[in-house]
């Protein structure tokens, strides 16, 4: 749960602010969207790797 700490004379835009902010760094919404549906652990294992593989070949200068 998340505390918002307000002063009296602030604004309500300014709490809200404040909240989407926090909310965002906490990234409840990611970890919604992720548990939505579930994928194995070899996929996950596979999109990690052609990520790595990507990484390389642009430090490498291979796509230009």
């Amino acid at each position: 749960m998340l505390i918002i700490v307000s002063k009296d004379c602030e604004n309500i835009d300014k709490a809200l602010k404040k909240y989407k902010k926090k909310f965002e760094k906490s990234k409840v919404l990611l970890q919604l969207r992720e548990r939505q549906s579930f994928t194995k652990p070899s996929i996950k294992r596979r999109g990690e790797v052609l990520k790595a593989v990507y990484k390389q070949q642009l430090a490498a200068g291979k796509f230009d």
